[in-house]
């Protein structure tokens, strides 16, 4: 009787650790009602990553209604001017921070590292961080260490969401926008900036001589530079 106990045992437990087994494997078993989720494509995070920024760009509109260059001494990091106010840089500064991303310190950083790479348009001896992350040429600068550039073209289908866009206007100044997920009606992205009379969305990207095209991506820190 013992033996005959002893082999239902060893049956009982070989049984039931299969059991366990076999459920744990339709667990992990893809099914038609449970299908495994592949993980996001690199093209399918960078869309997600320009709409959220073309959203944080169009809810400055209403909000930011001047245009004011004024020298400010700012808070760092995370500095920033009355959000009523501000200049075509801020419209970035701020669309990129509600993503995470405080280009006042990433701009600062490495102009500290690298400030011989940087335009020499100001007389400085050295960076500054209440201004440099706000002037465009210091941006367009960034953009390019960060392996962003693209070639500027005439073609609208070349812009998409999301990417940046420099230009020069009339009397040599420069200007920064990014493009919309909205066009107009000739199908010419629509950009979101402030060229003067505070945050707005619109049809300007061919209205002045283009000096910059810009696609975010991750930032690169540590590259050898």
């Amino acid at each position: 009787m013992r033996r005959f106990a002893a082999a239902a045992i060893v049956v009982c437990v070989a049984t039931c650790a299969a059991s366990v087994s076999d459920r744990a494997h339709a667990q992990r078993a893809p099914t038609a009602a449970n299908p495994t989720r592949p993980a996001p494509t690199p093209a399918a995070i960078d869309r997600v990553r320009a709409e959220a920024l073309v959203a944080a760009a169009r809810k400055q509109i209403g909000v930011t209604v001047r245009y004011d260059p004024a020298y400010v001494v700012l808070a760092y990091p995370n500095g920033d001017v009355p959000q009523e106010r501000g200049v075509c840089t801020d419209v970035a500064i701020r669309a990129f921070r509600a993503q995470g991303i405080d280009l006042q310190r990433e701009v600062h950083e490495d102009m500290r590292a690298n400030f011989a790479r940087y335009p020499q348009k100001w007389g400085l001896r050295g960076p500054d961080r209440n201004i440099d992350h706000r002037r465009v040429p210091n941006l367009q600068t960034w953009f390019a260490r960060q392996g962003w550039s693209l070639a500027p073209t005439r073609e609208a289908a070349n812009y998409r969401p999301g990417d940046l866009v420099t230009w020069m206007l009339p009397g040599n100044l420069p200007h920064i926008g990014i493009v919309s997920d909205r066009k107009s009606l000739f199908g010419t992205p629509l950009i979101v900036h402030n060229i003067g009379r505070g945050a707005r969305e619109e049809d300007i990207l061919f209205d002045y001589a283009i000096t910059g095209h810009y696609r975010p991506n991750a930032i690169v820190r540590n590259r050898d530079r």
